[in-house]
């Protein structure tokens, strides 16, 4: 087996040139694509059967799927944490075109869990170890041209203690089954196997963009290596060079660029780089990658972007799902990006605790996202054999994604694991070999631990947090499960959340030795039954493991500039009897932007108030504490709070004193997805007040019904805790309307309607 650590699943950006720009284009009778989908007509034969990877093995009776696909499909919450955890086994048939003839034809996984053992027509690769990184086998000698061929894939999800993270404890679950996308690749016999575009100088009136070629095959002579910037469809520098052997790599340097727009959190612009290679026996090869110019770096005084300080305020991320785990496609994947930059507010988001997708990563790229993407595990490091594995999962990592300009660290280090100089030195320097100009992190919860990466990255869960000890200096962690709260917790607890996560953050703006912090976690996940509430969840997100916001989110929320979105969230719930420890509803933060607020109970106006800047005094938004221990409520009634910019009402928040479950809610977050058989959109189900704010003890069993070309991911009937709860729609191959029918004890019916599209049949 060939690890080429070749990003896989990249759509339009890696094909070559005979294809065309959609990967779902038909080819002409001749042509040759260099991506071809692999990803529906599978077979799952669940535990894995003997001698199934035998060519004539019947698997007709096993179940069709689609990828990304979880080996089993799980309750939410409270479910045996060994169900997943065993040897299962897939097959694909597929046809082998007799166009590939004289090409290399390659197969590469973007994402299986753990171990892969891939077979094709009988023979077998050597087994890969590893759950988090792409991996890819050559079938070229092994194909039938022009015939059927049989793909086989035997998947081990045991907890292995011979790949990381495994081998210790682990606080998180990994599930299970080919859970990311498969393609096939066919490429000339010299072919550019990856490319590495970095900017150099990118502040500069002399910048350049550095792109650096990685060729596989012989070159039997002289070869040439085009190479242009484009921004769309405008070619903006062109630059050739010859090469006359497949090197470690060919350096191609595009110069005097001129106006370059950079890379922000407001504008990421992005830009395209194709690189061509021509063979002097005829043979050609496209591939294209996206670039950005941006300067990211850590130093003494904080974290600068393109030379300007950002302090940085962001989430922890699992990449789990409720009921299949990682096995979500690219929408989905996607659309947590874009809650943590566009609902949090944050800039900066963790892939806690090993890379996550390409599509999530895409789209921190295209919002304007920063990330701090880490090596697989947990605390434990291994032998010399586990820490090859780590190593070399490192390598991977760092060529799959090197060409992300949201990426600004690479974390280098086993979460919260302890010294181990050897091993470390071995990681740190080969992330900068590989990536001379991004700086290293090694994730710690030791505050003397030795520092072998360049920025002293600090999992800190105290506080008063610890003083910076070193000059690059920045926060991983902070708060979870030392607080864990769900969303229907009384009201002193859901306050104090909000408390904390804001106390930790005005800390952090105290001083600018900190980078920032990164708080744990983003949304609540699935554990081992040792971890968490005992439920196989840890509750310590800010929202939900649904994504649902908790009121500790509105925290993050209320950090962006009024001009992009008027904030105005409650950080506590309205009820009279949910007493605080002191007695009374007592003091409760309000998360705002705003900078005056007016606060009516029963219709009349009781308070004002401005932000507490005493006590969160650097803070840009600080939260307005609401005293409420004197205030006289009775006769009880609803809560108006008025939010005011500079003397205008800017937004208004009722909450209700009604006490009733009013409406039953039904939001999906897409109108139209793909009938490809795996594309999907999260359904929210909500049941709230008159004014639309959730109830947080709202209960209720909804029964739900689907037509039309899609089907439930999630559980029917679907139990509602803390008013609120998720399923997702998948479309079937098949275009349509899909119509999901919630019904509801006391609140009636609703329907949510989803467009599926049309898709073109996957071409082998």
């Amino acid at each position: 087996m060939k690890h080429l650590n070749v990003p896989v699943d990249r759509r339009s950006f890696l094909l070559g040139t005979a294809a065309a720009l959609s990967i779902q284009a038909q080819p002409a009778p001749s042509g040759v694509q260099r991506v071809y989908e692999l990803n529906r007509n599978w077979r799952f034969g669940g535990k894995a059967p003997q001698g199934f990877a035998a060519p004539a093995f019947d698997d007709s009776k096993w179940a069709k799927v689609t990828l990304p696909h979880s080996n089993v499909v799980l309750p939410w919450h409270s479910f045996e944490e060994k169900d997943f955890q065993f040897v299962s086994a897939y097959r694909r048939r597929f046809q082998a075109l007799p166009q590939w003839k004289g090409h290399r034809v390659f197969a590469d996984f973007a994402g299986v869990m753990t171990a892969s053992t891939v077979s094709i027509n009988g023979h077998t690769f050597p087994e890969y170890k590893g759950g988090y990184t792409p991996f890819s086998v050559e079938l070229t000698a092994h194909l039938k041209l022009g015939a059927e061929n049989v793909l086989a894939v035997q998947v081990d999800s045991t907890e292995r203690p011979d790949i990381p993270p495994f081998g210790g404890n682990i606080d998180y679950l990994t599930f299970g089954g080919i859970y990311r996308d498969v393609q096939l690749r066919v490429v000339p016999q010299t072919f550019i196997e990856n490319v590495f575009a970095s900017p150099v100088n990118p502040l500069e009136s002399s910048r350049s963009l550095r792109v650096r070629c990685y060729l596989n095959g012989p070159i039997a002579g002289p070869a040439k290596l085009t190479v242009e910037l484009r921004d769309g469809s405008t070619v903006l520098k062109t630059a050739t060079s010859t090469v006359t052997s497949a090197a470690d790599h060919h350096d191609i340097n595009l110069e005097s660029l001129g106006s370059i727009t950079l890379w922000d959190l407001k504008t990421p612009k992005l830009y395209t780089v194709a690189v061509r290679l021509e063979t002097s026996d005829g043979a050609k090869d496209e591939y294209r990658v996206r670039t950005a110019f941006r300067e990211a770096k850590f130093t003494p005084a904080g974290f600068r972007l393109n030379g300007a300080p950002v302090k940085l305020r962001g989430v922890n991320r699992h990449q789990t799902f409720p009921y299949v785990g990682g096995a979500m496609p690219a929408r989905v994947q996607r659309r947590d990006a874009w809650i943590i930059k566009r609902e949090l507010h944050c800039n900066i988001v963790r892939t806690s605790h090993y890379p996550q997708s390409v599509e999530f990563l895409d789209a921190c790229d295209e919002l304007g996202l920063l990330v701090l993407e880490e090596i697989p595990g947990w605390q434990h490091i291994g032998d010399k054999a586990w820490q090859d594995v780590a190593v070399r999962n490192e390598g991977e990592m760092i060529r799959r994604d090197w060409n992300h300009p949201s990426i600004i660290l690479w974390g280098v280090r086993i979460n919260e694991s302890g010294d181990d100089h050897e091993f470390y030195t071995r990681t740190n320097a080969l992330a900068h070999q590989l990536d001379d100009l991004r700086q290293t992190g090694g994730i710690r919860y030791k505050y003397d631990s030795e520092r072998l990466e360049d920025v002293f990255t600090m999992n800190d869960f105290g506080f008063p947090l610890r003083m910076p000890n070193h000059p690059l200096y920045l926060n991983t962690e902070f708060s979870g499960h030392m607080f864990s709260t769900k969303r229907f917790d009384n009201v002193t607890r859901v306050a104090e959340h909000v408390n904390r996560h804001a106390r930790v953050h005005n800390q952090l703006a105290s001083d600018d030795r900190y980078a920032g912090g990164i708080s744990w976690c983003a949304f609540d996940y699935n554990t081992h039954s040792n971890f968490g509430s005992g439920d196989h969840i840890c509750y310590h997100g800010v929202s939900d493991i649904f994504r649902i916001a908790k009121p500790a989110a509105y925290f993050y929320k209320s950090q962006v500039d009024p001009e992009e979105e008027t904030v105005l969230e409650a950080g506590f719930f309205w009820s009279s009897g949910d007493k605080s420890e002191a007695g009374g509803v007592g003091t409760v933060p309000i998360l705002s932007n705003c900078d005056h607020l007016k606060v009516y109970f029963a219709g009349a106006l009781k308070m004002e108030l401005d932000p507490d800047r005493k006590t969160y005094g650097h803070l840009k938004y600080p939260p307005f504490l609401l005293n409420m221990s004197d205030m006289p409520l009775d006769p009880w009634g609803d809560l108006k709070i008025e939010g005011y910019l500079k003397g205008k009402l800017a937004k208004t928040l009722t909450l209700s004193g009604s006490g009733k479950d009013t409406d039953l809610k039904l939001l999906p977050d897409d109108k139209t997805i793909v009938g490809d058989g795996r594309d999907a959109t999260r359904v929210v189900l909500l049941i709230t007040d008159e004014y639309g704010n959730i109830r947080p003890f709202a209960t209720g069993a909804v029964a739900l019904t689907i037509t039309g070309p899609g089907e439930l991911v999630g559980e029917n009937p679907f139990a509602i805790t803390g008013g609120t709860g998720a399923v997702w729609i998948r479309a079937k191959e098949a275009g349509g309307e899909v119509r999901l029918t919630a019904k509801h004890p006391y609140l009636g019916t609703r329907t949510a309607v989803v467009n599926v599209s049309q898709a073109t049949l996957e071409l082998i």
